[in-house]
């Protein structure tokens, strides 16, 4: 098996190491991330300026690796359009430091590397520890090696990558869950440089709007289970086409 690996926490990241380390075994492991943390790039690509890559050797780890100056979509684009001599089998983005749920995978760099790989038709899968404060990988490393063998023995429908949430210390189980309502308060801190002028930093605290009859992501972490995700790259709103075909075609 080909395993390509990405992250946006950096290529050096101990998450990105645990998950090489559980996965080294599996087949040719090739590693292409980014030279420094990229968190909440979302699906960004770099095109304003030329992209400088390194081969890297991380020690301990079999696998064949290279530093990017670009984002975690760039990352993948390189990786299956030049790097590879063959297509991967499977891409697996993370592990990322920190949880990836409800409307976070819009802004999650590591998430938009596993939606490169599937909008490239390749097998792909964002995990994220969700934890804020632990950064012990091992549990999450082994649960990414037990969905990854289950991935070659049973394929996902096109157009789907998961999106996987793993809760710290030990989980309770796993649900299937659909993405809940996460945005974010207090989100600007406002202050004053010695020169008098104004400046923000970007900081927030997350409010998760949770419905308990409803299988969210947010409410399987809440409840210390493992949140497996599909998601997909149609965003249309198939209820409001209709709708909107009724009412707007008409308007010329």
């Amino acid at each position: 098996m080909i395993l390509l690996l990405s992250n946006d926490d950096g290529i050096y990241a101990p998450g990105l190491r645990a998950l090489a380390e559980s996965l080294q075994d599996l087949g040719q492991l090739y590693i292409v991330a980014p030279c420094q943390e990229c968190s909440a790039t979302g699906h960004g690509i770099t095109v304003h300026r030329p992209l400088r890559l390194e081969k890297v050797t991380l020690p301990g780890i079999n696998a064949v690796a290279w530093s990017v100056d670009g984002t975690p979509a760039d990352c993948i684009k390189l990786a299956v359009e030049d790097l590879l001599s063959f297509p991967p089998d499977l891409i697996v983005a993370g592990i990322n430091n920190g949880p990836n749920l409800g409307t976070d995978v819009l802004y999650s760099g590591t998430v938009s590397a596993a939606i490169e790989g599937a909008i490239n038709g390749f097998t792909s899968l964002a995990i994220s520890l969700a934890s804020d404060t632990s950064a012990d990988f091992s549990t999450a490393a082994q649960v990414a090696r037990k969905i990854v063998l289950r991935l070659f023995e049973k394929r996902l429908p096109k157009g789907t990558l998961l999106n996987i949430n793993i809760p710290e210390g030990k989980p309770r189980g796993v649900r299937i869950t659909k993405l809940g309502t996460r945005r974010y308060v207090n989100v600007f801190d406002k202050r004053v440089d010695p020169r008098g002028r104004v400046y923000y930093w970007m900081a927030g605290e997350p409010l998760d709007l949770v419905d308990n009859r409803e299988e969210t992501d947010i409410l399987a972490i809440k409840e210390r289970y493992i949140s497996i995700t599909p998601l997909q790259l149609d965003l249309t709103n198939y209820q409001a086409l209709a709708e909107l075909k009724n009412y707007w075609e008409g308007i010329l």
